[in-house]
């Protein structure tokens, strides 16, 4: 009971901040005192409390998109291991229903944009929809990798990478977390796949697919834009940490990862440049590239040409 409602407030609570702790990262290294760490609650009380604007030329569609996306979202994270590695569903196969969640979510943020026939946020949801069908394979290679080796097929039994040889288990968790990651920015629409701060709409991804939203609509957009990266960012971690760890340790590791992820981000933002249109493909194929590797060492394992 307590494991759950921990759980219930992590949602709700922890990914605004950890949005907060990107962009005080940024602040950090810009050399500048940056906002609160809780200024993303601030920013999202006061689109609340402010009124839409909606024009005329959108449909129904334009104005359920940012309900239906964040309700996808937080749809997706009951399948996620949380803190204490617990989720509040579980069952065969659960990892395929929590990315097609997210990609209902992705289905009605992009035909959100395009109903209010705009030419910049239809070019933007073409980049979206482009750059989301490059991650989906690594993602469905991963998982099934690790399904493999463990012999599961929910999330919380493939996250427990108990039963793998230390060898084999330290390769597994460094690979993945490092294609996750790439997900992760991808997914999240952050440097060097996009940029968040930018106001270029021949450079913008995600930021001009929602030009046109505002008040609570907005509001919806930033808090599932920033589950979306929590829930990536929990599977890193529950790769990760151990399943033997004690609840408590294991929720402070949990909440560590989290931070480092995002002071992490915080950095790449800070040090590198959005990457060319043209070179993102490439970026984000690195994923699938690292997810055939993975998929690689775990057969040579099986088959036993790797000992």
């Amino acid at each position: 009971m307590i494991g759950t409602i921990a759980n219930i407030l992590f949602i709700i609570l922890f990914p605004l901040f950890f949005t907060g702790c990107i962009n005080r990262t940024k602040s950090f290294w810009g050399g500048r005192q940056g906002p609160s760490l809780f200024q993303p609650y601030r920013d999202f009380v006061k689109l609340l409390k402010k009124g839409a604007v909606i024009s005329r030329t959108t449909s129904f569609i334009f104005a359920m998109a940012p309900s239906v996306t964040a309700a996808s979202v937080v749809s997706a994270a009951l399948f996620v291991p949380l803190l204490g590695k617990t989720s509040f569903m579980s069952f065969d196969i659960d990892f395929v229903l929590f990315a097609y969640m997210l990609a209902a979510g992705k289905f009605f943020t992009i035909i959100g944009a395009m109903d209010t026939g705009s030419s910049f946020e239809g070019m933007g949801a073409s980049r979206e929809a482009a750059f989301s069908a490059l991650v989906e394979p690594g993602f469905f290679i991963i998982l099934g990798s690790l399904a493999f080796i463990v012999n599961a097929s929910s999330f919380s039994e493939i996250m427990n990478l108990s039963s793998v040889s230390p060898d084999l288990r330290i390769i597994i968790t460094v690979l993945s977390s490092i294609a996750l990651f790439i997900m992760l920015l991808a997914e999240g629409c952050r440097v060097p796949v996009d940029d968040p701060n930018t106001h270029l709409e021949l450079t913008m991804i995600h930021e001009v697919m929602v030009l046109d939203n505002s008040g609570p609509d907005l509001a919806f957009i930033m808090y599932a834009s920033a589950l979306k990266m929590v829930l990536i960012g929990s599977l890193i971690a529950n790769i990760i940490i151990p399943a033997d760890l004690h609840p408590l340790i294991s929720a402070a590791a949990f909440i560590s990862i989290h931070l480092t992820i995002a002071a992490l981000i915080g950095t790449i933002e800070s040090l590198l440049a959005r990457l060319r249109m043209t070179h993102i493909p490439q970026f984000i194929l690195y994923m699938n590239s690292i997810a055939m590797v993975i998929s690689a060492v775990i057969v040579l394992y099986v088959s036993g040409g790797l000992r």
